[in-house]
């Protein structure tokens, strides 16, 4: 899958490096979310399924300040503060002519990432990794309502981190890659 990640913000510097752990964390939660599905014989939402089977699919990731997802926030949520993550499901399957195919996009505040990760107690790499990883488990039909959605959907996130060499102890795009 294509990554599409636009830096819409000039308060946090975005590296090369911070882009290559987007596209990881990305690559990571599909091959979580997939074996979530194959070990219980599940299957995704079939506009899900259809965009992941797509040679072209795309998903963007955009990364924002606190005042441009705040309206969004406010716009699409009727919720007036601003927020962490944000996500937007493509929404319909393609058609099998058509390309490129958009999962949707989530919206990541990078202020927000970068407060909350000192108030968590870990890197900045880490936090946008989650954020990343909890907005793409929404596209991919994953909720927290319920507890047992929440309970789902957090071990999906951790193994997702886990995935991409962001475990809890310590995360920075300073790692050497693994590959």
């Amino acid at each position: 899958m294509e990554v599409l990640i636009a830096n819409d913000q000039e308060r946090v510097e975005v590296g090369e490096g911070l882009r290559r752990l987007i596209e990881a964390v990305v690559g990571a939660t599909l091959a979580a979310a997939d074996a979530h599905w194959r070990e219980r014989g599940l299957a995704p939402e079939p506009w899900v399924a259809a965009v992941l089977s797509s040679p072209a699919a795309e998903v963007s990731v955009a990364l924002v300040d606190d005042l441009q997802i705040h309206e969004l926030n406010r716009r699409y949520r009727k919720v007036n503060r601003p927020t962490d993550v944000l996500s937007f499901p493509g929404g319909e399957a393609p058609a099998l002519d058509e390309a490129p195919a958009l999962l949707g996009d989530v919206v990541v505040s990078l202020e927000t990432a970068w407060r909350q990760a000192a108030e968590f107690g870990h890197s900045p790499e880490r936090e946008v990794g989650y954020l990343v990883a909890h907005g793409l488990l929404h596209l991919l039909g994953f909720d927290h309502e319920q507890e047992e959605e929440r309970a789902t959907m957090r071990r999906l996130e951790e193994e997702a981190l886990a995935r991409a060499a962001l475990p809890r102890e310590e995360a920075s795009v300073e790692k050497p890659d693994p590959r």
